[in-house]
Parts: structure tokens; C-alpha cells; sequence
């Protein structure tokens, strides 16, 4: 069952029991105390107000499944879990867009309010940062100093979040997160991160002459930064939120061709429905054509994939970075 049906059935059921989805007051903060505080940062929006909110939830468990059952939800929620949290149990419609970290996560992560967390690869414990990029692992949860005004009595939360959002504080409140998020990155394993910085480095330089990259998706945060946005301006491509980015975008200045790479450790190959998303996005663009490759690590990984799935789509490559001379064209031929 997928998650929107569970929480759906969830708030269903809490109703049939004449119980409320979700309660009013949370953790002893109402939305309006939460519209009072971001209004006052100039971040007011009811997405972001009910994001705080569900991530106050300390009165259901968390969605993590792996985690002990005392763990609750505000201990750390993934942007689906708060789009659910949002759109299903407090509103009662659907979930809130996948890519809403743009709007109701990243204005209160950069000045503090809400922090990356990790679930480690064990499933016990949060940990710092995002140190894998678009892992279902990485997850977000208030700050403690914010929960801390939040709840503060009426006299007493406009002087707390005045010291709490000086330029000063807030950049020791960032350097610290940061710092942090290094620390887990370091002891955490980056095996996506590398095979993509391969992709790039030995496997596009080999098999992909005359091509540039334009984007690589290899770290949280911005999901197109500055100089990206650039490159992508002068290659005559505009990416939407519908846009399913791949983890490494080329061009081809002179044929005007892309070429899109997927770094697989996990799951994520060039199937038919990445070929014919990614195939409708060079036409929106009006480019000339476009080529596919599947990265795996090493032949091992390669065959535990492909021998579960066999979702390679015909007419795109495999590379096999531990066999780097060669890269292979997946073909089908009629029945």
C-alpha cells in the first residue's frame, strides 16, 4: 500500500471513531501562534505553517517504520511525510507536491528553522545532514531553539525569536548544522555520490565526446544552483518542478543532442518510462535527440539489479564503472 493510502485510511479510520485526524494544539503550539512567528520572519504561507505544524506531531509515531515505537513523528518526517501529514490528515485532499521543499522546506532551512536529518543505513537512529542525494532516507525536523519560541508564552516569544534570528546567532546556528551534516557525511556511505562523480569524470570524457555537463544531482539543497541555471540558459533549456531530473544532464553544443546518465546503487535505471519522460523534456526543449545511460558500480550490482528487474530500457547504454573501457547498448528484437 502506498504511503497516501495509509494515512488516508488512517484519518478514515480515526473518524469513524469519532476522533480528529489531528489535534488542534501540538506540543502546546497552535497554527495560529506558528502564522504569528513566521510572519514576523516575513515567511508566512499556510503550506509552511502547516509544515511546522506537522512537524511539531509528537503524539503519533513516526512513519519510519524501522524505528522504536516511542519515536514519534516531530523527531524527523521526509518531505512525503509532511506532504501527507498536510494535505490527507490536516486538509482532508490530497498530499502536498513532491517537490515542495522548494516552498514549505527550504525558506525554514536556510535561516535555521528546520534541519536535514539523515536515517542511518541501519534504520535506528537520525543522523545530521543529507549525505546521499534523493535518498528516501533524508529527512527534516524542527530546531530546537525554534520549537522553543514556538511554545513560549505570548509575552515572551517576540524578544526569544528576535535573539534567536540576529544575523549572528543564525550564522552559528548554520556553521553548526553544517559542520554537523560534514561529520555525518564523512562516516556515511557515499557510494551514489562517487559512482556520479565518475559518470562524469572518466565515463562522459570516454564515450561522450563533445558533450558538456550541465547538471549533476549529487547533494541535497538547491535542485538547480546558480551556475547550473546558467549553463541550462544558454543551452536553451528550462526545467519545471515536473521535470524528473536525472543525475547527470548533457549537451551537445554543436548536434544540440542531451545525453542523460542514472548512477545506480540502489534502484533508479533508465526504464521505458524515464526514456519517455526524458524524451518529452528534449522535445518541450526542441532538441535534436537524446541518449541514455545506466551506471552501476560493479558487475555484482549490476546483475542483483538486472536479475530482479530487467527494467533497462532497449536502445539505452550500461556502464560498469569497475570495467570502465567498455559501455554496452541494451537491444530488444521482435518476438
Amino acid at each position: 500500500m502506498q504511503l497516501a493510502d495509509k494515512i488516508l485510511a488512517m484519518r478514515e479510520e480515526a473518524i469513524a471513531r469519532g476522533v480528529a485526524p489531528v489535534a488542534d494544539v501540538l506540543q502546546g503550539v497552535t497554527k495560529d501562534r506558528i502564522a504569528e512567528v513566521l510572519r514576523a520572519l516575513d515567511l508566512e504561507t499556510t503550506d509552511q505553517v502547516d509544515a511546522v505544524f506537522a512537524l511539531l506531531d509528537s503524539e503519533r509515531r513516526s512513519w519510519f517504520t524501522t524505528l522504536p515505537d516511542d519515536v514519534t513523528f516531530s523527531a524527523g518526517a521526509t518531505v512525503a511525510h509532511v506532504g501527507c501529514h498536510v494535505g490527507i490528515l490536516q486538509r482532508g485532499k490530497s498530499k502536498l507536491d513532491r517537490e515542495g521543499r522548494d516552498y514549505w522546506i527550504k525558506p525554514l532551512r536556510q535561516i535555521g528553522a528546520i534541519e536535514p536529518i539523515y536515517l542511518d543505513s541501519k534504520g535506528k537512529r537520525f543522523l545530521t545532514g543529507h549525505p546521499k542525494a534523493k535518498s528516501g532516507n533524508s529527512a527534516y525536523r524542527l530546531d530546537g531553539g525554534f520549537v522553543d519560541i514556538l511554545r513560549s508564552a505570548e509575552s515572551e516569544w517576540r524578544g526569544k525569536l528576535d535573539a534567536w534570528s540576529s544575523e549572528d546567532v543564525k550564522r552559528a546556528r548554520l556553521l553548526f548544522q553544517a559542520e554537523q551534516a560534514e561529520a555525518t557525511r564523512a562516516v556515511t556511505d557515499t557510494a551514489h555520490v562517487d559512482l556520479i562523480r565518475a559518470c562524469r569524470e572518466v565515463y562522459a570524457p570516454r564515450f561522450l565526446p563533445g558533450y558538456e555537463v550541465l547538471y549533476v544531482d549529487d547533494a541535497d539543497g538547491d535542485r538547480v544552483s546558480e551556475p547550473e541555471r546558467e549553463r541550462l540558459y544558454g543551452s536553451g533549456i528550462e526545467i519545471t518542478l515536473d521535470d524528473a531530473m536525472p543525475d547527470v544532464l548533457l549537451w551537445n553544443r554543436e548536434t544540440d543532442a542531451l545525453w542523460i546518465i542514472e548512477a545506480v546503487t540502489s534502484d533508479g535505471e533508465v526504464d521505458h518510462h524515464k526514456v519517455d519522460q526524458v524524451r518529452a523534456f528534449a522535445e518541450r526543449n526542441g532538441k535534436s535527440t537524446v541518449g541514455f545511460t545506466t551506471a552501476y558500480p560493479t558487475w555484482k550490482v549490476a546483475a542483483q539489479r538486472q536479475g530482479r528487474h530487467k527494467n533497462v530500457a532497449p536502445g539505452t547504454y550500461i556502464w560498469i564503472r569497475e570495467d570502465a573501457a567498455k559501455h554496452f547498448l541494451a537491444e530488444s528484437f521482435p518476438v
